[in-house]
């Protein structure tokens, strides 16, 4: 029987999200003698936690080049020393911890866990398996520090594989599984019931539309994308996600007002039906965060990327385009205009869909457990 830790950080939800979905998956093992999830920088530190989770909302809310900067320059030069030595001094207490737990495997879906656990395996402290799960489309150094400690890499695409491999990292380490996500968005839906729940009918074209994203992001620019959407025709229908900015979900519903688009329009604040909504629609529009970028993949469609942060999430968008699966949307206008065209030549959104499948993995979660449960 074995000991598992699942670690995550709480800068963005995907980190929290991905290891959820490994956490359920493993826990009907019967190999599995006790799994727990812990947020490793609360546990490190619960004040340096709430300050630089606080520092990083506010970057991307308020000042996302500023995040944006700190992301590009923790790739290299001294602000990625400074974290890479930062991490090794709060490992002592994470010590504590796994001393007390003696996990036979760790599995972390944030770099600075990682960092931490193959800090403490290269002194000698700990003896445990090391699983890394990275949690974007495209790699970061900061994923890569220890790796000759860490025995797996899980990784979004083949070109991350590519990456990881011309650091030196053995590929026989390396596998190109997707981000874990939860079984939910492998599973079949009734469409028409779904539709008639949110009052919408069969046979029109339906969007998708993550307007509120964690943190807000990008208010009046996303006001205006909305507003847009309805605008372009009376044979779409949408269903635009707020989550929890309950001001956002106002707006909407006032802008439907405003376009008599009420039978065509529904608006939701935050939902745990996202694999059903997936399911009827045709089209995404949202920022490219590697949870909803995983998902959407998964579930076969195509996105039209909104309000990127700076660093990972333009990384993304750049992938997704490169692969033909999403276009960046970077004003209204070219929205009203790209929508148009796809409506006009119907062709080019089936092509998207059809490499959205190509690059989805809506069997990610499982994969990753059973390769790590042949060492279990």
């Amino acid at each position: 029987m074995k000991k598992i830790l699942i670690f995550y950080a709480s800068y963005g939800g995907g980190h929290l999200n991905a290891a959820k979905s490994i956490y359920e998956y493993l826990s009907s093992y019967d190999m599995v003698e006790n799994i727990e999830m812990i947020d490793c920088m609360k546990y490190v530190n619960k004040t340096v936690e709430k300050l630089t989770t606080a520092a990083y909302r506010e970057a991307a809310k308020k000042a996302p080049w500023v995040w944006g900067r700190i992301y590009n320059d923790s790739q290299k030069g001294p602000l990625a020393h400074l974290s890479t030595r930062s991490n090794k001094i709060m490992a002592i207490k994470l010590l504590k911890l796994l001393r007390d737990k003696n996990p036979d495997l760790i599995i972390s879906t944030h770099p600075f866990s990682s960092q931490m656990c193959s800090y403490l395996k290269r002194k000698g402290k700990i003896t445990s398996s090391i699983a890394t799960i990275m949690t974007d489309f495209a790699p970061h150094d900061q994923w890569l520090v220890g790796s000759d400690f860490t025995d797996y890499f899980f990784v979004a695409n083949d070109k991350m594989k590519a990456y990881l491999i011309s650091k030196n990292i053995s590929k026989n380490k390396i596998f190109t599984t997707g981000i874990p996500l939860s079984d939910r968005f492998s599973k079949k839906y009734h469409r028409v019931e779904i539709l008639h729940n949110l009052n919408l009918v069969d046979g029109k074209t339906n969007l998708l539309f993550f307007g509120g994203g964690e943190f807000g992001l990008g208010k009046s620019k996303t006001y205006h994308f909305f507003e847009t959407l309805l605008q372009v025709s009376q044979d779409i229908q949408i269903i635009a996600i707020a989550g929890k900015n309950l001001k956002m979900k106002t707006y909407f519903e006032t802008l439907a007002d405003k376009y008599h688009a009420n039978d065509r329009v529904k608006v939701l604040g935050f939902t745990n039906q996202v694999p059903e909504l997936m399911s009827i629609s045709d089209l995404v529009i949202s920022k490219p965060g590697g949870m909803t970028t995983s998902e959407s993949l998964a579930c076969g469609l195509p996105m039209l990327i909104i309000n990127p942060i700076p660093g990972q999430e333009e990384e993304n968008a750049e992938f997704l385009e490169q692969k033909k699966v999403g276009i960046w949307i970077k004003n209204t206008s070219s929205l009203q205009s790209i929508l148009l065209d796809l409506f006009s030549y119907p062709n080019k959104l089936k092509e998207m869909k059809r490499n959205a499948l190509t690059l989805g993995h809506p069997n990610a979660t499982k994969d990753i457990c059973e390769i790590l449960s042949q060492n279990l």
